[in-house]
């Protein structure tokens, strides 16, 4: 499937340039949405067909096809935390609001399971005469008992290992109160009231300074690493517990969320600054005419 513009090629190139860009992540990312968008479309379309015994044949090279662009997804991430694992934390690429919903950089791994959770709840009440009646529906609202269990195995397992991150991500913030943070800043404040500075010690200060600055950086990067590899170990999780048209469903359900918060959020960030713009030219009006 050819789709334009090609965030891979995009990525690809990028990474040949020595000096990291935040602007350059976005413009990825930009791609990588629109490309989502377009496996949207599929999705959407490959759910409308009568399915048969014949689903996993046709749908399976879908799911794969999807899921491999969520891997180049943290492919790419992986390879830009390499450079500039901070831009993650305050992604330029995203919203206000999807901000306020960012766990270590990313989606917050159970939010797959509620999202799963949600739609299931969502499809079976669309159906639920056809269920009352014995139909099966094939879709999240008919999930059996087996996959109900692995579910709730998973959300647990997933949970654990999640609150385990967030004790981690804890410490490397509490560091920034840390002995050598402390003895740093009072070093170099005591410099900068000094009238006679030494520019040797200066410069061994500045050392000292990147040196544990960079070390705590490279801290973030690994928690960053940990955190997307969690975050696609649980969507793979999800979709192996899933039947063919169900992970169909489910990514569909995904992508929509994803792509609407985008959207809203974008929309929200625009009509706010619009609002500050049109306050400020108000105002100084006024102040033209008092």
């Amino acid at each position: 499937m050819s789709i334009q513009p090609n965030s891979a090629a995009f990525m690809a190139q990028a990474m040949h340039t020595d000096t990291p860009n935040r602007e350059t992540f976005h413009k990825f990312f930009e791609c990588w949405i629109s490309e989502q968008n377009s496996y949207l479309e599929e999705l959407v379309s490959a759910s409308n067909y009568n399915h048969n015994d014949d689903d996993e044949a046709v749908l399976v090279p879908l799911i794969e096809r999807v899921i491999r662009h969520y891997e180049h997804y943290y492919q790419a991430k992986s390879n830009w935390e390499k450079r500039d694992a901070l831009s993650m934390f305050k992604p330029t690429w995203r919203s206000k609001l999807e901000d306020a919903f960012l766990w270590i950089g990313g989606w917050r791994p159970t939010l797959a399971i509620h999202l799963l959770y949600s739609k299931s709840g969502i499809q079976l009440e669309a159906k639920l005469g056809d269920l009352v009646r014995g139909l099966t529906t094939g879709d999240l609202g008919d999930l059996d008992a087996s996959q109900m269990k692995q579910i709730d195995e998973l959300q647990r397992k997933t949970i654990h290992n999640e609150r385990k991150l967030s004790e981690k991500y804890a410490k490397l913030q509490e560091s920034a109160a840390d002995k050598s943070m402390v003895e740093l800043s009072n070093v170099v404040s005591e410099m900068s009231r000094s009238e006679n500075r030494n520019h040797d010690e200066q410069n061994e200060t500045e050392e000292k300074v990147q040196g544990t600055l960079d070390s705590k950086e490279d801290d973030m990067e690994e928690l960053l690493h940990m955190a997307d590899d969690l975050r696609l170990e649980t969507l793979k999780a999800v979709i192996d517990i899933l039947k063919p048209i169900q992970a169909v469903y489910f990514l569909i359900a995904a992508a929509e969320l994803h792509l609407r918060l985008h959207e809203w959020g974008k929309k929200r960030d625009a009509n706010a600054t619009e609002n500050v713009s049109t306050t400020s030219n108000m105002d100084s009006g006024v102040h033209v005419f008092t």
